[in-house]
């Protein structure tokens, strides 16, 4: 492998690191918000939740609610299903409650 080769190959694997990084980063900023943990939080212990149980639930109101499930559904966090008249959530990147569960294990907060 030529010099040049090797440089191009440490580019490729920076610009790699950082699009990994900027997703982790969008991730985290999703998250990043009381009402949106205590959705994810709900949703571990239900498979599936309508916005009227959140709001119920958590104390919250339906058009705040809405708008948060909306973030995180398009941030691909959150799926949904349509059930009657209810649209149920429910967590499609589960690798987020284990973000939450070491922030609340550390000793600084």
């Amino acid at each position: 492998m030529s010099e040049i080769e090797k440089v191009k190959g440490i580019h490729l694997q920076a610009i790699a690191d950082i699009e990994k990084l900027e997703k982790v980063s969008f991730i985290l900023k999703t998250i990043a918000h009381p009402l949106r943990i205590g959705i994810i939080g709900l949703l571990v212990e239900n498979d599936r939740v309508c916005v009227n149980d959140i709001c119920a639930q958590l104390n919250s109101e339906q058009s705040l609610t809405s708008h948060h499930l909306s973030n995180m559904k398009l941030a691909g966090i959150l799926g949904s299903e349509r059930s009657g008249k209810n649209i149920n959530y429910y967590l499609k990147m589960p690798e987020v409650v284990e973000v939450i569960k070491c922030m609340n294990q550390c000793e600084i907060l």
